[in-house]
């Protein structure tokens, strides 16, 4: 089984270069456009790239709605974070374009860096400054009406535990800026490509749920604490339902 995952690992990975080299090039036309319409542009370029390669990879992403998910509204989007996979995931469940904050480091990537800057909002957390002017950037763009994604444990969860503590940003800009947090669960991408190694992919299923809504008009800052919890809970009862496979298992901590 090992071999396989190797093998298969490798196969995904040479589609996944010669996609995102002809991705790059179908993206250097964003230069001639602006901020937005060239993001929104690679981003509809990048779904297209997951569409192509969850086909050529047998990986079947499934969509979950417990509650509608309308793709013209706008949201802060939380998923849970599990696997390198998520980030393709993301892309192709999420057709209309928004703007996902990421890691600064991720655009010194080849190829994928340009993509990346282009389609994502980047903060150094080490630099109040550059945290500072990321939180602007966001509330410019959700003023744009385009959704904002965030990954509230930061990193991945290598825990035995269905989610890491959350961070607060997602929830303040919620509040900030009185946009509702829709809730989303990664059940598979933790089996088909753990977080351990690159090596590790496995075709099959990959499911993604859509948690009801969850409103912040009339909250204030000092609501924070009580939204982020509340969200908390929503999220990690239903990993548990859903019996999420990293939940208890002693290797995964």
């Amino acid at each position: 089984m090992r071999v396989f995952k190797v093998l298969f690992s490798i196969y995904a990975m040479a589609i996944f270069l010669a996609l995102m080299i002809i991705v790059f090039f179908l993206a250097l036309l964003s230069i001639f456009m602006g901020r937005i319409a060239g993001g929104n542009y690679v981003y509809r370029l990048c779904s297209l790239w997951s569409d192509i390669w969850f086909f050529l990879t047998f990986i079947r992403v499934k969509e979950i709605d417990e509650y509608f998910f309308n793709n013209d509204e706008k949201y802060i989007i939380v998923p849970n974070h599990i696997s390198y996979l998520d980030i393709a995931v993301l892309v192709k469940v999420f057709r209309n374009p928004l703007r996902p904050l990421g890691k600064a480091e991720m655009v010194k990537v080849p190829l994928f860096g340009f993509l990346y800057r282009k389609v994502a909002v980047t903060v150094d957390r080490s630099s109040v400054e550059n945290r500072t002017k990321s939180v602007n950037t966001l509330k410019s763009i959700i003023n744009k009406g385009i959704s904002i994604l965030v990954f509230p444990e930061g990193t991945f969860n290598m825990t035995d535990r269905p989610l890491k503590e959350f961070y607060s940003g997602a929830f303040r800009l919620a509040i900030e800026t009185q946009t509702p947090i829709k809730p989303v669960l990664f059940l598979d991408t933790f089996d088909r490509l753990h977080y351990g190694s690159l090596f590790s992919l496995t075709p099959g299923k990959c499911r993604v749920v859509f948690l009801p809504d969850i409103e912040v008009e009339g909250l204030t800052i000092p609501d924070l604490d009580t939204l982020k919890q509340k969200t908390f809970e929503a999220m990690a009862q239903k990993l548990t339902e859903y019996n999420a496979s990293w939940i208890g298992n002693s290797s995964n901590s």
